[in-house]
């Protein structure tokens, strides 16, 4: 198969993926109030009791990666989600709610380290960026599509078009599992492991350099959560602005990462990735000092416009900051684990994601303005360690160089890719040792690149 056809296949499977999703996140918690009579309380502790449940599958998720490929874990994945959407409609009561909510929660949790690592085995250097691009542009241009439809099903008959969502996501979710166990992926000789049995971990404890790029991407999580957490309480309780506004706002976010992700992540391939994430997220910390500052104005117009704008400037740090702070991470994750390292840097997603509800609107209540300072705080951490990291991270992880587009076949292997010295590196150094190249760090001419990972937004990973 060309690599305009695999990439189509792949790209096909996700905007079908993020439609069905699409149809249904909206209404998760509403629509098993109206299927099992539980209170929307309870269901929403009955959904995150499963989810918070669902993050053992995380580790597993890089041991089968490993094991097994990246294609067969993100078909796995999507076949376990559409067989539990099928028995959706059949949910009446509390405890086949939390199985089913469970059996989706294991599903979504792998989705990011395989469907990231698929990325990895698929494509290569630069083109790595822009697929990541592409995947993350069509998919909330597919999310969107899917809330539509689904507010156009429920005008018509609420009760037949809850059944309807749920099944044809279930649908959506076995139509992408079709097209991406299509894609031919290399295999090594005979499935033999990529590292051995029990070690793979250890490994990935060892890279230190992965570890701490791991950790500093938790503050800008914190930092992504605010749009779905903290945004819409801010603005409707604390700055006395309309409902309506929020979703406008969302809009904004949504068609702004859709219509602009891929021409500049295009764009950013010409500089370090390290920068480009620093940039991201030091534009994340300009919009939190502008909401911060926004509690201070009278009102009206002003203040009208400095929410757009400070929501303008977010979604700015999002398209610096998303797409190419996967391609870093994919790409600073040595081949032989790549499934693990990957499944260990997504906690640094799922965690904040499960606490943000708490410990933002705890912070929040204490007070609005210092919440969007401790952010801004916190991203700026996250901005200063990527640039003092960026020595110390594989040359292929920090530039991308122009390689072939997206391929079937073997992928060419990068130096990162060879076996891994003690924190995860080329167990030599290029010629020359680790400080030969130009000064102030940038990559010597003609090095190769390699790797990607949405991480993903929120609304991207479930």
């Amino acid at each position: 198969m060309t690599g305009r056809g695999v990439q189509a296949r792949y790209m096909a499977a996700m905007v079908i993926d993020a439609t069905g999703s699409g149809m249904y996140l909206p209404l998760s918690l509403i629509y098993f109030q109206h299927s099992t009579g539980l209170s929307v309380g309870r269901v929403g502790a009955i959904v995150s009791a499963a989810a918070v449940l669902g993050l053992i599958a995380n580790p597993l998720t890089g041991v089968l990666v490993d094991r097994f490929g990246a294609r067969a874990v993100v078909v796995g994945g999507y076949l376990l989600r559409a067989a539990a959407f099928a028995c959706y409609p059949l949910v009446d009561s509390a405890g086949p709610l939390f199985l089913a909510v469970l059996v989706v929660a294991f599903g979504d949790v792998s989705f990011s380290p395989s469907v990231h690592s698929l990325v990895a085995e698929i494509a290569s250097g630069s083109a790595r960026d822009r697929l990541i691009a592409a995947q993350r542009s069509l998919r909330n241009a597919g999310l969107g599509a899917g809330g539509l439809l689904a507010g156009a099903a429920l005008t018509v008959q609420a009760d037949r078009a809850f059944t309807v969502i749920v099944l044809t996501s279930a649908v959506a979710f076995t139509v992408a599992a079709g097209l991406i166990r299509a894609i031919p992926v290399h295999r090594r000789p005979g499935g033999t492991p990529r590292t051995t049995p029990g070690r793979g971990y250890r490994l990935v404890a060892r890279n230190r350099p992965f570890l701490a790029l791991t950790l500093l991407n938790v503050p800008t999580a914190f930092g992504y959560m605010v749009l779905a957490v903290s945004l819409p309480v801010y603005v409707t309780l604390h700055l006395g602005q309309p409902a309506s506004l929020v979703g406008a706002l969302y809009a904004v976010n949504t068609i702004g990462i859709a219509v602009a992700q891929i021409p500049v992540t295009r764009a950013l391939t010409r500089f370090r990735r390290s920068r480009a994430v620093a940039a991201g997220a030091g534009v994340f910390g300009l919009s939190f000092v502008s909401f911060a500052v926004l509690g201070a104005t009278a009102g009206g117009a002003v203040l009208l416009a400095g929410v757009f704008a400070a929501t303008a400037l977010f979604t700015v740090g999002e398209l610096l900051h998303g797409a190419t702070a996967s391609a870093l991470v994919v790409n600073a994750a040595p081949e032989q684990t790549r499934g693990r390292h990957l499944a260990v840097y997504q906690l640094s997603w799922a965690v904040p994601g499960a606490l943000a509800p708490a410990v933002l609107t705890a912070l929040l209540s204490l007070s609005p303005t210092g919440m969007w300072l401790v952010l801004a705080a916190g991203v700026a951490v996250s901005a200063l360690g990527v640039l003092r990291l960026e020595p110390h991270l594989p040359p292929v992880a920090v530039r991308a160089p122009a390689t072939p587009e997206t391929t079937g076949g073997p992928t060419p292997a990068a130096p990162g890719d060879t076996a891994p010295g003690p924190h995860g590196g080329p167990a030599v150094d290029p010629p020359g040792g680790p400080a030969a190249g130009p000064p102030g760090g940038a990559p010597a001419a003609g090095s190769s690149d390699g790797r990607a990972a949405d991480l993903v937004r929120v609304r991207e990973s479930h």
